[in-house]
């Protein structure tokens, strides 16, 4: 029954005064001097009660996108959603995070509290001194590439308050164009895969956050389905390491068969296990 109640209340909690405060806490974090976040603090209580309002009557419209392109590691479109909008989506992630968050596999470590980078390295480097073998996989054009409808079904495998969906479907729908993907599913004919929506933008914490939520999928494979322990992800960028080269590069045929992302992978020896692991006891090399 409280399950049930959290799944009403979401709208509510979500449009709740100090959780869009708060929301705004979040969203001028080292961005105070930049012109829309100036702007808008000059008069916060009277534009916070605004759009408190306009979520509330169902009136909220996001604003467009200034995008810019950066070039490390690699070039790509970055997508800068407005100030007011940026708080929207801390309010929304806020409240329907935890639905999520506490199914998502410990080894998946972008945009999570008490993970990231440094702690997604660390925790390779323990693989890397466990397991001779790693399976280096790229979700090929991660971002661009993500569908819509897709997305939507897997939110609302958790999200039962229309309200909230209204929401974050308003959010995906506004996505401004990504870099064109075509990618076809089973059964597709030759021109299906032009009539789907596809892409988030980069820069939306909504976007990070739903990234996750959209790989749930192929980190309970790995981690729960093929009971792989040497699973780290970071983003689009994953690694599943084994003992055996057949087994690594085995890893990879469930991953490709996943009909809404496409995997790249190849093997490589990383080195010979620390002798006190239980790995470097495991046997000869396959």
């Amino acid at each position: 029954m409280a399950e049930a109640t959290a799944y009403v209340a979401l709208f509510e909690r979500l449009t709740a005064w100090e959780n869009l405060v708060a929301a705004a806490r979040k969203t001028r974090l080292g961005k105070r001097n930049r012109g829309d976040c100036a702007a808008l603090e000059l008069e916060r209580e009277r534009e916070l009660l605004r759009l408190q309002v306009e979520l509330r009557r169902g009136t909220y419209r996001p604003g467009g996108y200034h995008t810019f392109h950066v070039s490390e590691p690699k070039r790509r479109m970055i997508s800068a959603a407005p100030y007011r909008d940026r708080i929207v989506h801390h309010a929304l992630i806020n409240v329907i995070g935890p639905l999520f968050e506490r199914n998502f596999v410990s080894d998946s470590y972008a945009n999570r509290i008490a993970k990231g980078t440094h702690r997604a390295a660390d925790r390779y480097q323990e693989f890397a001194r466990r397991f001779r073998y790693v399976l280096q996989c790229d979700v090929v054009k991660f971002f661009p590439s993500i569908d819509h409808d897709i997305l939507k079904t897997l939110l609302r495998s958790r999200i039962r308050d229309q309200r909230v969906l209204w929401l974050c479907d308003l959010i995906i729908d506004g996505s401004n164009e990504q870099e064109p993907v075509v990618h076809y599913f089973p059964g597709d004919g030759l021109f299906d895969p032009h009539h789907r929506r596809r892409g988030l933008p980069i820069g939306n914490m909504t976007s990070q956050f739903w990234a996750n939520v959209y790989l749930h999928g192929l980190d309970n494979l790995i981690k729960r389905g093929l009971r792989l322990r040497g699973y780290v992800r970071y983003w689009q960028d994953a690694g599943a390491m084994k003992q055996c080269r057949q087994d690594a590069g085995g890893t990879c045929e469930p991953m490709t068969g996943m009909p809404s992302i496409t995997v790249a992978g190849s093997v490589s020896r990383e080195s010979e296990p620390d002798s006190g692991s239980s790995a470097a006891h495991a046997g000869d090399e396959c």
